[in-house]
Parts: structure tokens; sequence; C-alpha cells
């Protein structure tokens, strides 16, 4: 548990600190969802920062089971108990899943490395997403009509196999909400 308050305290920090960097500090377009387990406990945080060609994503989580796991972003901003209400992987051009087919699908991330003590934290950049509207090039926006969530899995992702990568059960969800402007 003490773990779990570090990686949410951190998270915290960090956010606060890209909101306030640099000596003109400007206004970013960010999200945020708060990941909880099946059980409702929050287990982490992950910031959306819109940047000029794509989205930075912040991932923080403690007390999963270690390993790699896959993660997405979701079509539904919802996390019902077992996560199923945030629907399939956010793909409006319907392509193949996977970060190994030449157009994977909106919702693809590389895999979350999970620690022995049950803490990862991971940043990656996404070119085929916005934090909102207006979506170019084909990037999704996050925060459409209906949200958007991010999903933890139990198993790694294989970037390959259809529809998920082999990814499992959802161990982890977060729906993503606007963290100001």
């Amino acid at each position: 548990m003490n773990s779990l308050r570090a990686v949410l305290a951190a998270a915290t920090l960090a956010h606060g600190l890209l909101a306030v960097a640099g000596e003109k500090a400007e206004a970013k377009e960010m999200a945020i969802a708060t990941i909880v387990d099946p059980t409702g406990a929050h287990i982490g945080q992950a910031v959306f920062e819109q940047a000029p060609a794509g989205v930075i994503v912040q991932v923080r989580v403690a007390g999963l089971p270690p390993g790699p796991k896959g993660i997405h972003l979701h079509s539904v901003g919802a996390c019902s108990p077992d996560f199923t209400a945030a629907k399939g992987h956010i793909n409006p051009e319907g392509n193949r899943h996977g970060l190994r087919n030449a157009m994977p699908d909106n919702g693809d991330l590389p895999n979350l490395h999970v620690a022995a003590d049950g803490a990862a934290a991971a940043e990656f950049f996404h070119q085929r997403i916005r934090v909102s509207a207006p979506a170019l090039g084909g990037a999704a926006p996050l925060l459409d009509e209906d949200g958007s969530a991010i999903v933890i899995h139990a198993a790694p992702d294989d970037h390959r196999t259809q529809p998920i990568g082999g990814a499992g059960g959802r161990i982890g969800c977060g729906v993503i909400r606007s963290g100001g402007a």
C-alpha cells in the first residue's frame, strides 16, 4: 500500500510539474485517467498531454501482478466492474490490431512492464490520437462524444494476434477525463 501511495504521489507531482514547467508556462491540453482494479480500488493514474505531433502518455500504477501487460486505449469512457463497458479499441478506420502491422489501430500501445513489487511507470508517445478534436491526419480524439478509457490486460500483447494481441482479461481500467487546458 505504501508503494501505491508513493506511485500516486509521484504521478500527482509529475502532473503538477507538467502544468508549471518553464518560465512562460503555456496552457497545455491535458486529460487524466484514474486507474482502478476490478474491485474499484485506485491503483494508478494516466496523464495525456497534447504535443504538436501527438500525445505524450504517462502511466503509473501499483498493485499489479509482475510482468509485461498489454495496455490499450478503448473506445468508450466507461469502466464497469469487468471493464467490458469500455468496449473495443479506439479504431475509427477499422485497422488491424498490433504495432507489428503497417497501420495499427489507434488504441494500440507498447506493453507496460510491471516490476516484481507490482509497480510500473512508463511514458509513451502516440501519434494516432489527440486529446480532443479536431482530429488531424487520422488521429482519433480521446475526449469525443462517448469518451475513452485506458485498459490494462493480464498478459502481454504480442502486437500481432487479432483482436487484442492475446493480452487476456482486463485487470485495470481508467476513464479518460479532461485535465484542463
